[in-house]
Protein backbone atom coordinates (compact mmCIF):
# COMPACT_ATOMS: atom_id res chain seq x y z
CA UNK A 1 0.00 0.00 0.00
CA UNK A 2 1.27 3.42 -0.97
CA UNK A 3 1.88 6.06 1.65
CA UNK A 4 0.93 8.82 -0.79
CA UNK A 5 -1.77 10.74 1.09
CA UNK A 6 -5.09 11.85 -0.33
CA UNK A 7 -8.05 13.69 1.14
CA UNK A 8 -11.39 11.98 0.49
CA UNK A 9 -14.59 13.91 1.16
CA UNK A 10 -16.83 11.36 2.86
CA UNK A 11 -20.46 12.26 3.43
CA UNK A 12 -21.60 8.78 4.44
CA UNK A 13 -23.65 8.28 1.30
CA UNK A 14 -23.40 5.78 -1.53
CA UNK A 15 -21.29 7.92 -3.86
CA UNK A 16 -18.66 9.04 -1.36
CA UNK A 17 -18.31 5.48 -0.04
CA UNK A 18 -17.57 4.31 -3.57
CA UNK A 19 -15.01 7.08 -4.04
CA UNK A 20 -13.23 6.12 -0.82
CA UNK A 21 -13.01 2.54 -2.07
CA UNK A 22 -11.68 3.74 -5.44
CA UNK A 23 -9.00 5.90 -3.81
CA UNK A 24 -7.95 3.08 -1.51
CA UNK A 25 -7.82 0.65 -4.43
CA UNK A 26 -5.59 3.12 -6.31
CA UNK A 27 -3.09 2.84 -3.46
CA UNK A 28 -3.67 6.12 -1.65
CA UNK A 29 -3.41 6.55 2.10
CA UNK A 30 -6.90 7.97 2.57
CA UNK A 31 -7.63 10.74 5.05
CA UNK A 32 -11.42 10.96 5.19
CA UNK A 33 -13.09 14.31 5.84
CA UNK A 34 -16.75 14.68 6.75
CA UNK A 35 -18.57 17.95 7.30
CA UNK A 36 -21.17 18.57 9.97
CA UNK A 37 -22.77 21.53 8.24
CA UNK A 38 -26.13 21.51 10.01
CA UNK A 39 -27.73 18.93 7.73
CA UNK A 40 -31.07 17.50 8.80
CA UNK A 41 -29.96 13.97 7.84
CA UNK A 42 -27.23 13.81 10.48
CA UNK A 43 -27.33 10.01 10.47
CA UNK A 44 -24.98 10.23 7.49
CA UNK A 45 -22.17 11.33 9.82
CA UNK A 46 -22.42 8.09 11.79
CA UNK A 47 -22.47 6.26 8.46
CA UNK A 48 -19.29 8.08 7.43
CA UNK A 49 -17.53 6.89 10.58
CA UNK A 50 -18.57 3.29 9.86
CA UNK A 51 -17.37 3.55 6.27
CA UNK A 52 -14.03 5.10 7.17
CA UNK A 53 -13.33 2.18 9.48
CA UNK A 54 -14.63 -0.49 7.10
CA UNK A 55 -12.78 0.88 4.07
CA UNK A 56 -9.43 1.37 5.74
CA UNK A 57 -9.10 5.14 6.01
CA UNK A 58 -5.92 6.25 7.75
CA UNK A 59 -8.02 8.66 9.77
CA UNK A 60 -11.45 10.24 9.75
CA UNK A 61 -12.16 13.80 10.82
CA UNK A 62 -15.45 15.63 11.18
CA UNK A 63 -15.33 19.42 10.80
CA UNK A 64 -18.20 21.64 11.84
CA UNK A 65 -19.62 24.37 9.64
CA UNK A 66 -22.41 26.87 10.18
CA UNK A 67 -24.25 26.47 6.88
CA UNK A 68 -27.43 25.99 8.89
CA UNK A 69 -26.99 29.58 10.08
CA UNK A 70 -27.33 30.69 6.46
CA UNK A 71 -30.19 28.36 5.55
CA UNK A 72 -31.62 28.55 2.07
CA UNK A 73 -31.87 24.78 1.62
CA UNK A 74 -34.27 22.05 2.64
CA UNK A 75 -31.27 20.19 4.03
CA UNK A 76 -30.34 22.94 6.50
CA UNK A 77 -33.66 24.65 7.23
CA UNK A 78 -36.43 22.62 8.86
CA UNK A 79 -38.98 25.18 7.63
CA UNK A 80 -38.33 24.12 4.02
CA UNK A 81 -39.86 20.76 3.17
CA UNK A 82 -37.81 18.11 1.38
CA UNK A 83 -39.60 17.54 -1.95
CA UNK A 84 -41.04 14.08 -2.42
CA UNK A 85 -41.66 14.37 -6.16
CA UNK A 86 -39.23 15.13 -9.01
CA UNK A 87 -39.13 18.84 -9.83
CA UNK A 88 -37.87 21.06 -12.61
CA UNK A 89 -34.68 23.07 -12.25
CA UNK A 90 -32.35 23.12 -9.27
CA UNK A 91 -34.23 21.64 -6.29
CA UNK A 92 -34.53 23.19 -2.84
CA UNK A 93 -32.24 20.46 -1.51
CA UNK A 94 -29.32 22.32 -3.12
CA UNK A 95 -27.12 23.72 -0.33
CA UNK A 96 -25.60 27.04 -1.47
CA UNK A 97 -21.81 26.77 -1.92
CA UNK A 98 -21.60 23.48 -0.03
CA UNK A 99 -19.17 21.70 -2.35
CA UNK A 100 -17.09 24.85 -2.76
CA UNK A 101 -16.69 25.19 1.00
CA UNK A 102 -16.05 21.49 1.51
CA UNK A 103 -13.40 21.37 -1.19
CA UNK A 104 -11.76 24.47 0.27
CA UNK A 105 -11.46 22.76 3.65
CA UNK A 106 -10.15 19.60 2.00
CA UNK A 107 -7.61 21.78 0.17
CA UNK A 108 -6.41 23.31 3.44
CA UNK A 109 -5.95 19.89 5.02
CA UNK A 110 -4.18 18.67 1.88
CA UNK A 111 -1.62 21.44 2.25
CA UNK A 112 -1.00 20.50 5.87
CA UNK A 113 -0.48 16.85 4.96
CA UNK A 114 1.50 17.65 1.82
CA UNK A 115 -1.14 15.76 -0.13
CA UNK A 116 -1.60 16.50 -3.81
CA UNK A 117 -4.85 14.63 -4.36
CA UNK A 118 -8.42 15.34 -3.29
CA UNK A 119 -11.31 12.97 -4.06
CA UNK A 120 -14.97 14.00 -4.22
CA UNK A 121 -18.02 11.94 -5.13
CA UNK A 122 -19.87 14.38 -7.38
CA UNK A 123 -21.83 12.99 -10.32
CA UNK A 124 -23.30 14.70 -13.37
CA UNK A 125 -25.35 11.84 -14.85
CA UNK A 126 -27.88 10.46 -12.34
CA UNK A 127 -28.00 13.45 -10.03
CA UNK A 128 -30.29 16.25 -8.82
CA UNK A 129 -28.94 18.99 -11.06
CA UNK A 130 -26.78 20.77 -8.50
CA UNK A 131 -24.44 23.28 -10.18
CA UNK A 132 -21.49 22.31 -7.96
CA UNK A 133 -21.57 18.71 -9.21
CA UNK A 134 -20.72 19.54 -12.81
CA UNK A 135 -17.35 18.72 -14.40
CA UNK A 136 -16.89 22.42 -15.19
CA UNK A 137 -17.02 23.20 -11.47
CA UNK A 138 -14.49 20.50 -10.56
CA UNK A 139 -12.07 21.69 -13.25
CA UNK A 140 -12.47 25.33 -12.17
CA UNK A 141 -11.83 24.49 -8.52
CA UNK A 142 -8.70 22.56 -9.43
CA UNK A 143 -7.37 25.57 -11.35
CA UNK A 144 -8.14 27.84 -8.41
CA UNK A 145 -6.48 25.44 -5.97
CA UNK A 146 -3.24 25.57 -7.89
CA UNK A 147 -3.34 29.37 -7.95
CA UNK A 148 -4.31 29.91 -4.32
CA UNK A 149 -1.94 27.64 -2.41
CA UNK A 150 1.72 27.62 -1.47
CA UNK A 151 1.98 24.08 -2.82
CA UNK A 152 0.65 25.18 -6.20
CA UNK A 153 2.98 28.16 -6.41
CA UNK A 154 5.92 25.94 -5.50
CA UNK A 155 5.09 23.59 -8.35
CA UNK A 156 3.44 20.85 -6.30
CA UNK A 157 0.34 20.70 -8.44
CA UNK A 158 -2.83 19.46 -6.82
CA UNK A 159 -5.47 17.30 -8.55
CA UNK A 160 -9.18 17.12 -7.73
CA UNK A 161 -10.45 13.67 -8.64
CA UNK A 162 -14.14 13.09 -9.37
CA UNK A 163 -14.10 9.48 -10.60
CA UNK A 164 -17.90 9.14 -10.61
CA UNK A 165 -18.79 12.23 -12.59
CA UNK A 166 -19.62 10.44 -15.84
CA UNK A 167 -21.08 7.22 -14.36
CA UNK A 168 -24.72 6.28 -13.96
CA UNK A 169 -25.91 5.36 -10.49
CA UNK A 170 -26.05 1.71 -11.55
CA UNK A 171 -22.43 1.87 -12.73
CA UNK A 172 -21.43 3.44 -9.42
CA UNK A 173 -23.17 0.69 -7.46
CA UNK A 174 -21.52 -2.04 -9.53
CA UNK A 175 -18.09 -0.39 -9.18
CA UNK A 176 -18.40 -0.12 -5.42
CA UNK A 177 -19.71 -3.65 -5.05
CA UNK A 178 -16.72 -4.95 -7.00
CA UNK A 179 -14.45 -3.10 -4.58
CA UNK A 180 -16.15 -4.57 -1.52
CA UNK A 181 -18.27 -1.61 -0.40
CA UNK A 182 -21.03 -2.67 1.99
CA UNK A 183 -23.77 -0.25 1.05
CA UNK A 184 -25.72 -1.24 4.16
CA UNK A 185 -23.33 1.10 5.98
CA UNK A 186 -24.38 4.10 3.85
CA UNK A 187 -27.11 6.70 4.31
CA UNK A 188 -28.31 8.62 1.25
CA UNK A 189 -31.77 9.84 2.27
CA UNK A 190 -32.24 13.61 2.65
CA UNK A 191 -34.57 13.10 5.61
CA UNK A 192 -33.27 9.92 7.22
CA UNK A 193 -34.30 9.37 10.81
CA UNK A 194 -31.69 9.18 13.61
CA UNK A 195 -31.33 5.44 13.01
CA UNK A 196 -30.48 6.08 9.37
CA UNK A 197 -33.73 4.68 7.99
CA UNK A 198 -34.69 6.20 4.64
CA UNK A 199 -37.94 7.90 3.68
CA UNK A 200 -38.05 6.17 0.29
CA UNK A 201 -39.56 9.12 -1.57
CA UNK A 202 -37.00 11.95 -1.72
CA UNK A 203 -34.78 12.53 -4.73
CA UNK A 204 -31.79 10.82 -3.14
CA UNK A 205 -33.86 7.73 -2.30
CA UNK A 206 -35.32 7.60 -5.80
CA UNK A 207 -31.90 7.74 -7.47
CA UNK A 208 -30.44 5.21 -5.04
CA UNK A 209 -33.26 2.70 -5.54
CA UNK A 210 -33.07 3.14 -9.30
CA UNK A 211 -29.32 2.49 -9.20
CA UNK A 212 -29.65 -0.82 -7.40
CA UNK A 213 -32.51 -1.92 -9.63
CA UNK A 214 -30.60 -1.14 -12.81
CA UNK A 215 -27.42 -2.73 -11.44
CA UNK A 216 -29.46 -5.85 -10.63
CA UNK A 217 -28.04 -5.95 -7.13
CA UNK A 218 -29.94 -6.22 -3.84
CA UNK A 219 -30.68 -2.88 -2.19
CA UNK A 220 -29.74 -3.01 1.52
CA UNK A 221 -31.53 0.26 2.32
CA UNK A 222 -33.73 0.16 5.43
CA UNK A 223 -36.85 2.29 5.05
CA UNK A 224 -39.00 3.91 7.71
CA UNK A 225 -42.06 2.30 6.18
CA UNK A 226 -43.02 0.57 2.96
CA UNK A 227 -44.10 3.04 0.30
CA UNK A 228 -45.65 2.17 -3.05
Amino acid sequence: MSTRPAIVLLSGGLDSATVLAIARDAGFACHALSLDYGQRHRAELAAAARLAAALGAVEHRVMRLGLGDIGGSALTDAAIAVPEQPSEGIPVTYVPARNTVMLALALAWAEVLDARDIFIGVNAVDYSGYPDCRPEFVAAFERMANLATRAGIEGKSLAVHAPLQYLTKAEIVRRGAALGVDYAHTVSCYQADPAGRACGVCDACRLRRQGFEQARLPDPTVYMEVRD
